[in-house]
């Protein structure tokens, strides 16, 4: 039997989250992407599911019910899968578990790699299995690069430092910050600021986008240098901005620009 391969981990790992399995038909790129979401949700299980029992390309329907089986840790499973066959492999090994355990998995209809890391964060956050269902279809959406014309002169970089800052209407609380950290809101700090975002119930924004959506956040790419208008129109929300525009000010830890 080929075995689900994934990151050596404790088998407690991810327990009372729900675990998240990547299929895919290239076992590199299902281990990679373990790997990757595993950065930003080190508590989480996350299993990978690629390729065939030999090492080829393709899908393994053994591998796909064993790892919908060590993902799920009471909480449910979520199902990423890459191409429409892996789809079906995944919707028949599901079809083939108990009753019960075939309850708690849900195949998304996501893209892979940023459904995956949405989805990563939101378990991580403690998201129930519709939370992180929710987290990995919002990658169909929320995911908006700048629009940057030949003739600007700019490179993607300056357009992004550039562009206008949407306007958040009735603003009750603002603070303006500016990225210090090299890399700037990359994938780990980005994932930090939306966890954060999250314990918090006012509703807040970043440069017009939602603060509490990891893709949303990732898609403004702000780089170091960069400022960010963290805002909220919710009379209980200074305190989720502040904690936010400290995050940013600290740097995450990270090497100062």
């Amino acid at each position: 039997m080929h075995e689900a391969r994934g990151e050596n981990r404790p088998s407690d790992t991810g327990a009372g989250r729900v675990g998240i399995v990547f299929v895919s038909h290239s076992a590199r790129l299902a281990e990679g992407l373990v790997e990757l979401a595993s950065q930003m949700a080190p508590a989480t299980r996350l299993i990978a599911a690629g390729g065939t029992a030999d090492g080829r390309i393709g899908t393994s329907f053994d591998a796909v019910s064993a790892a919908l089986r060590e993902a799920n840790t009471g909480r449910g499973v979520v199902v990423l899968c890459d191409l429409g066959s892996a789809i079906l492999i995944a919707a028949t090994a599901r079809d083939f578990l108990d009753d019960e355990e075939r309850e708690g998995v849900y195949i998304v209809d996501a893209p892979l790699v940023e459904g995956g890391v949405a989805a990563a964060v939101a378990a991580e956050g403690g998201a129930d299995r519709l939370g992180v269902v929710a987290a990995a279809e919002s990658a169909r959406t929320s995911w908006t690069a700048p629009a940057v014309s030949a003739e600007s002169g700019k490179s993607p970089t300056e357009a992004v430092m550039t562009a206008p800052v949407e306007a958040a209407p009735d603003i009750r609380y603002a603070r303006t910050v500016t990225l210090i950290n090299v890399s700037g809101l990359h994938a780990r700090p980005a994932a930090e600021f939306v966890r954060l975002a999250n314990t918090f119930p006012a509703k807040v924004t970043v440069n017009g986008k939602d603060a509490k959506s990891l893709l949303s956040i990732m898609g403004l790419a702000l780089v170091a240098g960069a400022t960010a208008e963290i805002v909220s129109a919710d009379a209980s929300g200074q305190e989720a901005v502040d904690a936010l525009a400290d995050l940013v000010e600290s740097g995450f830890g990270e090497e100062r620009a």
